[in-house]
């Protein structure tokens, strides 16, 4: 009798340290089967919510790739990452950065009025330049292979419009921001932490990001990978 083929979809919270792939293949080894895929890829030091489609249901995962998505992200004030994050070659702006408008920035003036203007600026979307470290392929290659080669991909940056329905301040102490914000498929939360820097005048980069909803699906129903187990719910 011929093996009845798995099909099901997960929500899993994807813990720190973990690329998406790593999930993935987890999920292979405890389900037994090659069949599976992911939408939406968070970075290694992000966690939370990751769709997994295992069998005949990853011919549908694209239905989840567009949706909008929910996260909780923390930015560190005065300093700028090469990679807009925590991973990156980090360089603390020793001296005040000059604003726009004339005025220096540091820890005393950037207080938490100026950071939820800055943050309330980005509400309704704006054009967003992709990351210099990214997966995004230019003439078939990929801007990170590119950047860590040394070369200069300053001009070959993509820019996307993206929508932000919702931002809001969570916490603010000097030098962290705790932000929650809901924004369309594509959205980069680290090139976001970047341009809030660059608004506030101080400099910013990602530290830590947590995906808590993907268009219905919420984090609040996802399981972590030690607690799947294979059903036969076809």
């Amino acid at each position: 009798m011929p093996e009845i083929e798995l099909s099901e979809t997960l929500l899993i919270d994807k813990p720190a340290g973990m690329t998406s792939h790593d999930v993935v293949d987890q999920v292979r080894r405890i389900y037994k089967t090659r069949r599976v895929g992911h939408a939406g890829t968070l970075d290694p030091f992000a966690t939370g919510l990751l769709i997994v489609a295992i069998g005949k249901a990853t011919k549908d995962i694209q239905r989840f790739v567009g949706l909008d998505k929910e996260y909780i992200a923390t930015a560190r004030l005065g300093a700028t990452s090469d990679t807009y994050d925590l991973t990156g070659q980090i360089t603390q702006n020793s001296q005040p950065v000059t604003r726009d408008s004339g005025v220096t920035s540091n820890e005393l003036q950037v207080t938490g009025d100026d950071v939820v203007k800055a943050l309330m600026s980005f509400k309704g979307g704006y054009a967003q330049k992709a990351p210099a470290y990214s997966a995004k392929k230019v003439h078939g290659q990929k801007l990170y292979e590119m950047a860590r080669r040394g070369e200069d991909v300053e001009h070959l940056r993509p820019i996307k419009n993206v929508d932000i329905s919702e931002i809001e301040l969570i916490d603010y102490k000097w030098p962290d921001v705790t932000f929650r914000i809901i924004c369309s498929s594509g959205t980069y939360i680290r090139s976001l932490a970047h341009d809030l820097g660059e608004k506030l005048g101080c400099g910013a980069y990602l530290t830590a990001l947590r995906r808590t909803r993907i268009g219905e699906y919420k984090i609040e129903d996802a399981k972590r990978l030690n607690e799947l187990h294979v059903t036969r719910n076809i």
